[in-house]
C-alpha cells in the first residue's frame, strides 16, 4: 500500500477514535420538556428580588428634611389642640435650603405667640417668621438653632405634573410624626377658599393623598421624592376638619419664592 494511502487511513482512524471517545464522555443532550421550562421559571421567580415601591424611596428622601411645628397662642389655627388648658397648635414644615429655612403654611403660625420646631434628629428650637405670602398662605421660618446636619429637600418642577401622576404627602397629621400617605394628582390650577380664611387661594394642586389637621405646611412630593408643593388645605363639604378625598397644595415654584428659591 502506498505511503500516502497509509497516512490517510491513519488520519481517518484517529478521527474516528477521537469521535468515539468524545461521544462516550459527552452523551447526547436530552430534549427540553415543558416541565423543565416551568421549573426554570419557578426557580427564577423565587430568586428574583422585587423593586421596592416608589413610596419607600420618597419617604427616605424627605424624612431628614421634615419639621414638626408646634405653636402656642390665643387662637391656634394650624391643627389639633394638644391639651385642655393650653392653646397649642400643630403643623408641618420642610427645610428648603442650607441655611435651614423652613417653608410652611402661614395659617399654621400667623397667630402664634411662640413657635417651636423639631427637626428629624430630635433637635428642638424656637423659630421666627421672616417672610410671608398671605395671598398663597405661605410663611418662611428661621429657626434660632440648627441641628448638627441640615438636610434641605430637593425641589421639583410642578409645571411637569400631570393629572394621574403619583402624589405623596409626608407630615404630622393629628400629631403622628413623620406620617406618609399616597395618592395621585387629581387636578391642576384649582381655586379654593378655605373655611375661616378671608382669601381665596389660586393656582393650587389638587391631590387625593390623605391629609388631616397637622398636615398643613408639609411637603407634597412626586415619585422621585422632590417637593412639588406645600400642603395648604383640605376640602370637606360636611364642614369638619377630616379628610374627604380632596386636598390642596401651593406649587413649590410659588411657595419657594418666599424663601428665595429660583422660579422654573
Amino acid at each position: 500500500m502506498p505511503r500516502e494511502l497509509l497516512t490517510f487511513a491513519a488520519g481517518v482512524l484517529a478521527a474516528l477514535t477521537a469521535l468515539a471517545i468524545y461521544s462516550a464522555l459527552m452523551p447526547a443532550s436530552q430534549a427540553v420538556t415543558l416541565r423543565d421550562v416551568n421549573e426554570a421559571v419557578v426557580r427564577a421567580m423565587a430568586s428574583a428580588t422585587p423593586r421596592p415601591p416608589f413610596s419607600v424611596s420618597v419617604y427616605e428622601a424627605i424624612a431628614p428634611s421634615l419639621v414638626l411645628i408646634q405653636t402656642k397662642g390665643d387662637e391656634p389655627r394650624g391643627g389639633v389642640s394638644l391639651s385642655q388648658d393650653e392653646a397649642r397648635g400643630l403643623g408641618s414644615g420642610v427645610i428648603v435650603n442650607e441655611r435651614g429655612l423652613i417653608l410652611t403654611s402661614l395659617h399654621v403660625v400667623e397667630r402664634a405667640k411662640e413657635i417651636q420646631v423639631t427637626f428629624a434628629d430630635g433637635t428642638e428650637a424656637p423659630a421666627v417668621i421672616i417672610a410671608e405670602q398671605p395671598e398663597n398662605d405661605i410663611a418662611v421660618l428661621r429657626p434660632l438653632r440648627l441641628p448638627a446636619a441640615v438636610v434641605p429637600a430637593t425641589l421639583g418642577n410642578p409645571s411637569a405634573l400631570r393629572v394621574g401622576d403619583e402624589a405623596y404627602v409626608v407630615g404630622n397629621p393629628l400629631g403622628l410624626r413623620g406620617s406618609l400617605s399616597a395618592g395621585v394628582i387629581s387636578g391642576l390650577r384649582r381655586s379654593f377658599k378655605p373655611e375661616n380664611r378671608s382669601r381665596r387661594l389660586e393656582n393650587l394642586i389638587q391631590f387625593d393623598a390623605a391629609i388631616n389637621p397637622g398636615s398643613s405646611g408639609g411637603p407634597l412630593l412626586n415619585r422621585y421624592g422632590q417637593v412639588v408643593g406645600i400642603v395648604t388645605a383640605l376640602a370637606n363639604p360636611a364642614g369638619h376638619d377630616a379628610f374627604s378625598g380632596i386636598g390642596f397644595a401651593v406649587p413649590i415654584d410659588i411657595a419657594g419664592g418666599a424663601a428665595g428659591a429660583p422660579l422654573y
